[in-house]
């Protein structure tokens, strides 16, 4: 039975993004106006993902960030997408999430992932000497079991306090079929990449379903799908919003370091047919258009994911151009009821 857009619930996928001729301190700003925003409009879950060494991405600091999302808010639920846990001490991360649970109870989420969220040369200076994420289920394991000790097969000599005893939900988030299989085997809720690993969607999401075990958790599978949403007033304009995703693509693939570019008339004028080429496959999925544009194109991802929830990744270089596409999503779902 396909699904409507209106039986399933949206979120926000945030990277508090640094534009040209601005500063970290004005994305955190525009973070907390974005999260403000998209709960007004019944968003459900508002999540920033951990990046280090991008010079137009501010999040690095994921914890301290979703502290001050929380606190600036009161109903919609803020979390990471994703803390990447090989960075980490799954203690550390276990009293980070425990701490936030205890400031701000039942509004929390914990998503993880195993890659480093860098480059190879930040993520030395990051990992040190620990492992490529291949300890990734036993990280997981460890944090688990900090927050629940009976997942543990031996009594814990060391406690997470705070987040001991506190029921913060785990995601594991992918952008191939490793943590889809872990997901369903754990009977976790999964949220997948799509955004950025279009390719790779369907074929993770079946290995997520077909391994799911129900837990204690999770009595069915849960799967949350992040897509690229530029909607506008016009097709045309929202293409012309668009460049800026294009070309911060285009500055990853060239090894280029700045910060969000605002857009531009003509990518040909810029991009080589190989990049071209290369960008159309990493942000196949995008959905880019008017209202009626992004309903149609929405309703068919729908159709094709079978997701459960939808989270909305809107990388745009003026605000209030942001904040109008995410608005323009939310008078879709609701004129869709």
């Amino acid at each position: 039975m396909t699904k409507k857009l209106s039986t399933i619930p949206y979120s926000v996928l945030d990277l508090s993004p640094i534009v040209a001729g601005a500063t970290p301190a004005d994305a955190f700003k525009n973070t907390l106006s974005l999260a403000q925003h998209t709960e007004k409009l019944g968003y459900n879950r508002f999540w920033l993902a951990e990046h280090h060494n991008m010079p137009f991405i501010a999040s690095s600091a994921t914890a301290v960030l979703i502290s001050h999302v929380a606190a600036g808010t009161s109903t919609i639920r803020v979390g990471s997408g994703g803390i990447m846990l090989p960075n980490h001490a799954p203690l550390i991360i276990a009293e980070q999430f425990g701490t936030l649970e205890s400031l701000f109870p039942g509004r929390i989420d914990l998503g993880l992932g195993r890659a480093p969220g860098t480059d190879q040369r930040t993520a030395h200076a990051l990992r040190r000497n620990r492992s490529n994420g291949q300890d990734f289920p036993e990280l997981l394991m460890e944090l688990r079991s900090y927050f629940n000790p009976d997942l543990s097969e031996h009594k814990a000599m060391v406690r997470a306090v705070p987040g001991e005893g506190l029921s913060v939900p785990v995601w594991l988030l992918g952008s191939s079929g490793f943590s889809a299989q872990l997901a369903g085997q754990l009977g976790l809720p999964f949220s997948f990449a799509s955004h950025f690993s279009p390719d790779n969607t369907l074929p993770a999401l079946e290995v997520y379903r077909k391994a799911f075990q129900p837990s204690d958790t999770l009595e069915k599978p849960h799967a949350m799908v992040g897509v690229n949403v530029i909607a506008a007033e016009t097709d045309e304009k929202a293409q012309y919003l668009a460049t800026t995703l294009q070309q911060a693509f285009l500055n990853l693939i060239r090894n280029t370091e700045s910060p969000l570019p605002p857009p531009i008339e003509n990518m040909e004028e810029i991009w080589s047919p190989y990049e071209k080429a290369a960008l159309e496959q990493q942000l196949g999925s995008s959905i880019i258009g008017s209202k009626e544009t992004v309903r149609t194109k929405l309703q068919q991802f729908l159709n094709e994911t079978d997701a459960d929830e939808l989270m909305i990744v809107s990388q745009i270089y003026d605000h209030a151009e942001r904040l109008r596409s995410y608005e323009i999503v939310a008078e879709i779902i609701e004129e869709s009821k």
